[in-house]
């Protein structure tokens, strides 16, 4: 049974340029421009008619764009629950411009030591994210660590809870890797490795999505029966400023959006693009987490229910409710 038919998040890519260069994603790699304060805010009105709840701003790194806190501001404003995702590196420096504008803010970090860490982003990042977190905490703020679990970083998951999360009270976001495009993810998690995260995220100050356990013990999406909602839960906008169906990692097509972001998504074109979500020959097998976790929230079945006591956990520690009843 489907709950909602209108979209509920924005991943918005303010460029595909990144300071870091991990080794689980090629967006790195990529040439890329960066979006305009216009063009945003004719996109979030639109995205407003639309019935999107949540804007993502995402990248590469979205610190890298200048105007970060003015996009941020603006979807804030207008009542979204704005999400960022930073590998930590600018965070000291536009933290004060940041403050109060993101509801979800996450630090990423895949391990409690830093020559680990450091390896696996391309980069000496570990010692942001540490500084990141106490300016973070002094400005009032309440940031999330995001772990990106591998076979390969497993072990250091606990390591990470008692060392980091539990001494400086935050919470830790548990999010298993996912294979898209050719990028090199690893062995996948065995059944054992996989009762092991079910269980560690059942602990406090951890979020985990069951959903995506779920999904990884099935095979992944299947495209005679997808489970995938990505096209018709999620809009994709890219840093030309196109409309990208049915997802980003998938993407088969750009549609300019030229001011018309709300035409352009209810057209037939389109329309039909969403039909094919999660029934593409690329689908067969997908877990990519970002387009799952939205689509597990609109219709019901074993995996909204698998979803649903660890996402009210989640909001309700970060009291995104009751924006969404402000907004609503």
């Amino acid at each position: 049974m489907r709950l909602r038919s209108r979209p509920v998040l924005c991943n918005y890519y303010v460029t595909y340029r990144c300071n870091a260069k991990c080794a689980f994603c090629d967006i790195w790699e990529k040439p890329s421009p960066y979006i305009t304060l216009a063009d945003v805010a004719q996109n979030l009105r639109d995205l407003k008619r639309l019935g999107v709840q949540v804007v993502d701003f995402t990248g590469g790194e979205p610190l890298l764009h200048r105007q970060l806190d003015q996009m941020l501001g603006m979807a804030h404003d207008m009542g979204f629950i704005t999400t960022l995702t930073t590998n930590g590196l600018l965070y000291p420096k536009m933290a004060a411009r940041l403050k109060g504008k993101v509801d979800m803010l996450h630090f990423s970090l895949d391990s409690a030591e830093k020559a680990a860490h450091d390896a696996g982003r391309g980069v000496a990042c570990f010692d942001f994210v540490m500084e990141s977190i106490g300016v973070a905490k002094a400005l009032g703020e309440r940031p999330d660590i995001l772990f990106t679990v591998f076979k390969s970083n497993l072990h250091q998951l606990e390591k990470v809870y008692r060392e980091i999360i539990l001494p400086n009270k935050l919470l830790l976001i548990v999010n298993p890797a996912f294979e898209y495009n050719t990028v090199a993810t690893g062995d996948r998690l065995t059944e054992a490795e996989l009762d092991y995260l079910s269980a560690f995220g059942k602990r406090k100050q951890v979020y985990l999505n069951e959903g995506f356990i779920q999904l990884r013990r099935d095979g992944g999406n299947h495209t005679d029966k997808p489970v995938c909602k990505a096209a018709s839960t999620t809009l994709v906008i890219s840093p030309e400023n196109d409309l990208v169906l049915p997802c980003y990692h998938l993407g088969t097509k750009s549609f300019p959006i030229n001011g018309k972001l709300y035409e352009l998504y209810l057209s037939r074109e389109v329309a039909a693009l969403k039909q094919q979500e999660g029934r593409l020959p690329a689908c067969e097998g997908c877990t990519i987490n970002c387009y799952m976790q939205p689509s597990f929230a609109v219709e019901v079945n074993k995996y909204f229910w698998k979803a649903l006591p660890g996402t009210l956990r989640y909001n309700l520690y970060k009291g995104t409710w009751k924006r969404l009843l402000v907004r609503n």
